[in-house]
């Protein structure tokens, strides 16, 4: 199965379903759209401060930035107190790619204002996260950049 490395903690809001899209700079490969990917918790451990902004980004007066559901508040005030909860270096859940959407098309979708540039090229790709299926317990792998071939066991 193919898989990608992600940030913590964005791997995990994959995970519990709050993160329903991954921005990439590039359209995903079309060869992987609508079949099942695996997502991988890179080794990097997120500081303290980075959860505590992410918060304070979701609590503020855009929290359409984030591209998050509402529900990602309850986790990231959790791993705020425990962040040694996150699982580095695991796949924790696996995914059905959707169609990628241009991140200037899903603002209007998390409430923000609607994008009137004619730049659309510039925006970054959204890539839908389906069908989400958390790996309960969480398979310690090694992770690569880009798309890489995790052996399921």
């Amino acid at each position: 199965m193919k898989a990608l490395t992600v940030w913590q903690p964005w791997a995990s809001l994959i995970a519990c379903g709050v993160k329903p899209y991954e921005f990439r700079g590039w359209y995903a490969p079309k060869s992987l759209i609508g079949e099942r990917i695996a997502i991988h918790a890179a080794a990097r451990k997120p500081k303290r401060e980075e959860i505590a902004d992410l918060l304070l980004q979701l609590k503020g007066p855009e929290p359409w930035t984030m591209a998050l559901m509402p529900g990602a508040i309850k986790h990231l005030d959790y791993w705020l107190a425990n962040p040694d909860r996150l699982p580095l270096s695991h796949v924790v859940c696996t995914v059905r790619l959707g169609l990628p959407v241009l991140g200037s098309d899903l603002v209007k979708k998390f409430g923000g204002p609607v994008n009137d540039s004619d730049r659309d090229q510039h925006s970054n790709w959204g890539w839908p996260m389906l069908d989400v299926e958390p790996l309960v317990p969480p398979e310690p792998a090694t992770g690569k950049q880009g798309f890489w071939n995790w052996r399921v066991s």
